[in-house]
C-alpha cells in the first residue's frame, strides 16, 4: 500500500486505464483532462489477440467490452459508379473485438470515477521536479504537488511538450490528414447488403455508413498549420482537400459542412529514445503513438498494466519501474515506429489502388496479413504482479 499521489493528464483511453491499476494499488490519482467532459465520439477501436483480451479480462471489463462491441462492419470499395470493387471484411480493420471508442471511454470512466479524482476543462501549463515531487501549475486549477505524472494525452501530449521539449523534436507528419464527421446524412451511403462504403481517388479515400452514420476521410497533403480547436477551419481544409471529385463527394462535403460533430488531425508518428525522465512519464500516444497504425489501442491498455505494475513490483520505487516499463515495452511498441497507414487507406496512384484492392480478392494474402498482425499483438510477456492481482 503506498500514499503516493499521481497526475494522469488525459481522460482518453490510456489515462483512465493506468488510473484503474494504480488506484487498485493505493495510489491516490488525480485526471486532468482538456475537454469540458468525456469525449464520446470517435471512430471505433479495437482489440487483437490474447494479449489484449488477458488485460482486458483482468481488469475485469472484458466482457462489457464484448457486450458493446459494434461487432466490425464489412466495407465495401466501390469506384465512381458505384461499381463494388473488392470487400473488405470486418475482422480486417475491427481486430478479434471492435467497439466504440466513446464507449471504451464510458467504461473506464465507470470504472475509476469513484476511486479517482477527475479535473475537466483544464490543463498542465508547467512541470517542475523538486527532491520531493513534481510541482504542477495549471490553465485554471491552483497549483499542486504530486509525487509522479503521467503524460497519457496523445500524439499532441502537453506533458511530453513540457517535460521532453517542443513537438516538433518528436512527432513525424507521415503527410496525410484524417476526418471524422457525424453527420447523421450518411446512412443511405451505403453498398450491397448494408455495408459500409469506402471509395477512392489517387490521395483520397472517403468512407460512409459506419458506425452512428460516421462519414471517415483521409487525404495526402503536406503539414497544414491551422486550430485543432476550430471546426471552421477544419471543415474548410477538408472541403479543399475533396474539391472536385467524383462520386457523391460534393453531397458528403455539404453534410460535412452541417455537421456540429468534426474532427481533422495529421496522420502522424511518435519516436521517443525515452518514455520517462526524472518523475515524468509517457504512456499511449504520447510515448509510441502512430494515427491509424492499428494498435493504439491495445498499446495503450497494455502499457497501463504494465506501468502500473512496474510500480508495484519495485514497491513505488520509479526509477527501476521505469526503467522495466521502458525494458518491456520498447520491442513490444515496434510496430507503431513503422507503420504508415496513409499510403494504404488513400493510395497515391491508381495502380497502387488497383493493388490495394486485389488483396481483399486474394483469402490467403488476407489471411496472412491477419496472422502478422496477431503477432504483433501478442509480442510481450505479462507478468502477474501478485500485488496487483491481490487487489483485483
Amino acid at each position: 500500500m503506498t500514499n503516493k499521489t499521481v497526475l494522469i493528464s488525459g481522460a482518453g483511453i490510456a489515462g483512465p486505464a493506468l488510473a484503474f491499476w494504480l488506484s487498485r494499488h493505493g495510489y491516490a490519482v488525480t485526471v486532468v483532462e482538456r475537454s469540458p467532459g468525456l469525449r464520446t465520439g470517435g471512430q471505433a477501436v479495437d482489440f487483437k489477440g490474447a494479449t489484449h483480451r488477458a488485460v482486458l479480462e483482468r481488469m475485469g471489463i472484458l466482457d462489457e467490452v464484448y457486450r458493446r462491441q459494434t461487432g466490425g462492419h464489412d466495407q465495401t470499395i466501390i469506384d465512381a459508379t458505384e461499381r463494388p470493387l473488392a470487400v473488405m471484411p470486418g475482422e480486417f480493420t475491427g481486430g478479434d473485438v471492435e467497439i466504440r471508442r466513446g464507449d471504451l471511454v464510458g467504461i473506464l470512466y465507470e470504472r475509476t470515477a469513484q476511486d479517482c479524482e477527475y479535473v475537466f476543462g483544464d490543463s498542465i501549463t508547467s512541470l517542475t521536479e523538486t527532491a520531493h515531487g513534481v510541482d504542477v501549475t495549471f490553465e485554471r486549477g491552483a497549483p499542486r504537488r504530486f509525487d509522479l505524472v503521467f503524460g497519457a494525452d496523445g500524439i499532441h501530449s502537453t506533458v511530453r511538450r513540457l517535460a521532453f521539449g517542443p513537438e516538433t523534436d518528436y512527432v513525424q507528419h507521415l503527410g496525410h490528414y484524417y476526418a471524422l464527421a457525424e453527420t447523421g446524412e450518411t446512412d443511405d451511403f451505403r453498398g450491397p447488403g448494408g455495408t459500409s462504403i469506402m471509395y477512392n481517388e489517387p490521395g483520397r479515400l472517403a468512407a460512409t455508413g459506419g458506425p452512428k452514420a460516421a462519414a471517415f476521410f483521409v487525404f495526402a497533403s503536406p503539414e497544414i498549420a491551422y486550430d485543432r480547436y476550430d471546426a471552421g477551419q477544419q471543415k474548410k481544409i477538408l472541403a479543399d482537400a475533396f474539391a472536385g471529385g467524383g462520386w457523391r463527394l460534393p453531397e458528403l462535403m455539404e453534410a460535412v459542412e452541417r455537421s456540429d460533430d468534426v474532427y481533422l488531425d495529421s496522420l502522424s508518428r511518435v519516436k521517443m529514445d525515452s518514455y520517462s525522465t526524472g518523475r515524468v512519464a509517457l504512456l499511449g500516444d504520447s510515448a509510441y503513438g502512430n494515427t491509424l497504425g492499428g494498435f493504439g489501442t491495445g498499446l495503450a491498455i497494455v502499457a497501463a498494466y504494465v506501468v502500473a505494475g512496474e510500480l508495484a513490483a519495485a514497491n513505488g520505487d520509479h526509477e527501476v519501474a521505469f526503467r522495466r516499463y521502458e525494458e518491456k515495452f520498447r520491442g513490444y511498441a515496434k510496430i507503431a515506429r513503422s507503420a504508415n497507414a496513409g499510403p494504404y487507406l488513400a493510395p497515391p496512384t491508381k495502380l497502387r489502388m488497383s493493388l490495394r484492392n486485389q488483396l481483399f480478392r486474394r483469402p490467403f494474402l488476407l489471411r496472412w496479413m491477419l496472422g502478422v498482425t496477431d503477432k504483433f499483438a501478442t509480442d510481450i510477456t505479462l507478468d502477474d504482479y501478485p500485488a496487483l492481482a491481490r487487489r483485483r
